[in-house]
C-alpha cells in the first residue's frame, strides 16, 4: 500500500513566522492562500503549550513527542484495521476519531452533538477532512491530510426539514470518494451516523461495517510518541491536582475546588473534562454524584475523578480522595481508604501482556459483600484520547456485558476502585493509569496517596 503521493507537500512550519501579505490588490486565490498559511502558522497545535507547561515538563525531564510520527502511526493503525476487516475506507464522524485520523480540532465538545466535522480515510488513497463553514484552514498543519472540504451540515439544527435532502448530498459526495479510491470494494467502516445517512450510503450500494470496532481496536495500541504525549498530559493534570490539594480548605464549595481542575488544565493547554465528578462528605456515597454548591466541611472526605482531556488531546483519568482540614481521619475513613488502596494495588499486579480480560475480571481482588452493591462499573478500562477499549467489569457483571480479549504491549489501562459500604456515610474513589509493557506494566500516574488516610506514605 503506497500512500506517499497522497500527502501534501511537506514543509517546515515556523510558529509565529508569519507569511508576507500579498498586497491589498491581490486576487481572491492569493488572499485565500495567504489566510491559510497565516492560520497554519498560528494553529494551536503548531504554537505549542506555553511557558508554564513546558517548564514543568522540563523539570520532570519529559521529552516532547514527535507529532508527525504520531500522525503517521495513527493513519497506519486505521489502515491496518481496514485491511484486517476487508474494508476499502472509513467514514469517521465521532470527533475523537476525526482527531485521531487528522490531528485537527474544531469545537470538539460542540461537534459531539452537531455532526458537521467528519473524515474520509481510504485504505489506499487520500485522507479527506470535512470541516465547519470556512474552517478548512484548521487541518492545513497536517501534511497527511490530502484535502479539506466544507462539510455538509445535515443535522436538524442546520438543515431543519431538509435533513434528508442534505443527508443524500452528504452520502453522494462520500460515495463518490469510495468509488474513486475503493478499488471496486464498496465495504466501508462508519462509526456514527443517523439513519438517514446510513440509508443514503446503502442506496449507493455501499456495505457498512461497524466503524466503532475498527477505531477502538486501532486506538488501543499506542506508539512510544503517543506515550510521551500522555506522560505530559498526566504531568499537567497532576500539577493541577497539587494546586487543588493546596487550596482545599473547609468552607469552600465543591465547585470552588473543581473549578481549579478546569483552570489548571486550560492554563497548560488542555482541552476539556469529560465528567463532573467531585463530591464531599455524605455525597461521596453513593458515587457518581456531580460537583455541587455544597460547602466542604473539616474532616470530610473529598473524592474526585479527573476524566481530563489534557495537552495533545490525551486523557489523564485518575482518581484521588483527600481529607479536608488539618485533623486526623476517623477509623472508618482510614478503613475505607486502606481497602481501596489494597484492592487497586493488588489488581495492578495482575497486569501483564497476554492476560485475558476474563481472567482479569474473575481473579481480580474484589470487595466484601456489603460493599459490592456500590461497586464501580469496571475493574479495568483502556484510555487514550478518552476512556477506550477494553472495559473489564466485575464478575457479577460479566454475563450482562463482559467480553474477552488480551492485554497487549502499548495498551494504556486504568485500574479502578470505589469503596463505599451499602447505605454507608462516605466512600473512597481511587484510580491509577498504567502502560502495558513487553514484560509487565509501568505506572504512568505518580500522584501520591493520602498519607493521613493510608496511615503511612506510599
Amino acid at each position: 500500500m503506497n500512500t506517499e503521493h497522497f500527502g501534501r507537500h511537506r514543509r517546515k512550519i515556523m510558529p509565529a513566522n508569519l507569511p508576507l501579505h500579498p498586497g491589498d490588490a491581490a486576487g481572491y486565490e492569493a488572499l485565500a492562500a495567504y489566510a491559510t498559511e497565516k492560520a497554519t502558522t498560528l494553529n494551536r497545535h503548531v504554537l505549542g503549550y506555553g511557558a508554564l507547561a513546558e517548564s514543568e515538563w522540563a523539570a520532570l525531564d519529559l521529552s516532547a513527542p514527535d507529532l508527525e510520527v504520531i500522525r503517521a502511526y495513527r493513519l497506519a493503525r486505521i489502515r491496518g484495521q481496514l485491511a484486517r476487516f476487508g474494508l476499502s475506507a472509513a467514514i469517521l464522524c465521532d470527533p475523537l476519531n476525526v482527531r485521531y485520523a487528522t490531528d485537527a480540532t474544531n469545537m470538539q465538545v460542540w461537534s459531539t452533538h452537531n455532526a458537521v466535522r467528519y473524515a474520509f480515510v481510504a485504505l489506499d488513497g487520500p485522507v479527506v477532512a470535512f470541516d465547519f463553514h470556512n474552517c478548512e484552514h484548521l487541518s492545513a498543519h497536517n501534511h497527511l491530510v490530502t484535502e479539506t472540504r466544507h462539510g455538509v451540515p445535515w443535522f436538524y439544527f442546520e438543515s431543519g426539514p431538509r435533513s434528508k435532502e442534505l443527508a443524500n448530498r452528504w452520502a453522494d459526495e462520500l460515495a463518490e470518494l469510495v468509488r474513486a479510491h475503493g478499488g471496486g470494494n464498496h465495504r466501508i467502516a462508519l462509526d456514527k451516523a443517523r439513519r438517514e445517512g446510513v440509508a443514503a450510503l446503502e442506496g449507493h450500494g455501499i456495505t457498512i461495517h461497524d466503524g466503532e470496532e475498527v477505531m477502538e481496536l486501532a486506538r488501543a495500541i499506542k506508539c512510544p510518541d503517543e506515550i510521551k504525549a500522555m506522560r505530559r498530559s498526566i504531568a499537567a493534570c497532576e500539577a493541577t491536582m497539587y494546586e487543588m490539594e493546596a487550596a482545599l480548605q473547609p468552607g469552600m464549595t465543591e465547585w470552588d475546588l473543581w473549578s481549579l481542575l478546569h483552570a489548571g488544565n486550560i492554563r497548560r493547554g488542555g482541552e476539556w473534562i469529560e465528567t463532573h465528578l467531585l463530591a464531599s462528605g455524605p455525597r461521596t456515597n453513593p458515587w457518581f454524584q456531580e460537583a455541587s454548591a455544597r460547602v466542604i466541611g473539616a474532616g470530610e472526605l473529598v473524592a474526585f475523578d479527573t476524566d481530563l482531556v489534557g495537552p495533545y488531546g490525551m486523557c489523564c483519568d485518575i482518581s484521588r480522595t483527600w481529607l479536608c482540614g488539618d485533623g486526623n481521619p476517623t477509623n472508618e475513613q482510614r478503613a475505607l481508604y486502606q481497602m481501596a488502596v489494597e484492592q487497586i494495588e493488588a489488581n495492578i499486579e495482575m497486569l501483564a501482556p497476554g492476560r485475558s480480560f476474563r481472567d482479569l475480571s474473575h481473579t481480580a481482588t474484589s470487595l466484601p459483600e456489603d460493599y459490592l452493591a456500590n461497586r464501580y462499573s469496571v475493574l479495568f478500562h483502556g484510555v487514550g484520547l478518552c476512556d477506550e477499549y477494553p472495559a473489564v467489569p466485575y464478575p457479577a457483571d460479566w454475563a450482562a456485558g463482559g467480553y474477552d480479549g488480551v492485554l497487549e504491549p502499548g495498551m494504556v489501562v486504568c485500574v479502578e476502585s470505589y469503596v463505599g459500604r451499602h447505605g454507608g456515610h462516605e466512600g473512597v474513589k481511587l484510580e491509577e493509569q498504567l502502560l502495558i509493557t513487553e514484560t509487565g506494566y509501568e505506572r504512568l500516574s505518580t500522584y501520591p496517596y493520602d498519607a493521613r488516610l493510608l496511615g503511612r506514605s506510599i
